[in-house]
């Protein structure tokens, strides 16, 4: 597997249509979201409340990808999405350990990628002088591979390693 087929499968790999997990996952969103709206103002710009911010966008639009059934195919080759409709080449849904990875390494990812949009709230508010991105992308860094890590550990003995 190539380096690009391994990160599509790890940002695109599970967005098969699941309401359940979907319902998870916006309400995973929205209570990260809560906690930044409620952080104190003078604490609101500080690296744990960013975190969850940008961890929430994460978790909220995969949440809205997981209740579109055409997203199943996102990230498929044509012969794999072919065969996507035989019931056989389903994927197993994962235990709940590796749910967990799975939601980790995601709100991880928000921080990981998104860190750059700290530069727009710096243009915004020129009080803000100094954003944190390096801690922000550190903290995001590390839930995303401590996800990974945790995923590849629990990942299920009868599937072929992908959830």
């Amino acid at each position: 597997m190539s380096l690009r087929e391994s990160l599509l499968d790890e940002f695109a790999g599970d967005l098969e249509y699941h309401p359940r997990r979907a319902i998870l996952y916006l309400s995973l969103g929205m209570a990260a979201l809560g906690f930044w709206l409620l952080s104190p103002s003078d604490a609101k710009f500080t690296v744990m409340p960013l975190v969850f911010c940008l961890g929430s966008l994460t978790l909220l639009v995969k949440g809205i990808f997981l209740f579109r059934r055409s997203s199943e195919g996102l990230g498929l080759s044509e012969r794999e999405l072919a065969n996507l409709s035989d019931p056989s080449h389903r994927k197993n849904f994962p235990s709940i350990t590796n749910q967990f990875a799975r939601i980790l390494q995601d709100f991880g990812t928000g921080a990981f990628l998104l860190w750059p949009l700290l530069n727009f709230g710096e243009n915004i508010d020129h009080s803000w002088d100094n954003p944190p991105r390096l801690s922000v992308f550190i903290a995001g860094t590390t839930l995303f591979f401590l996800g990974l890590l945790l995923r590849r550990l629990t990942c299920d003995k009868g599937s072929s390693g992908k959830s």
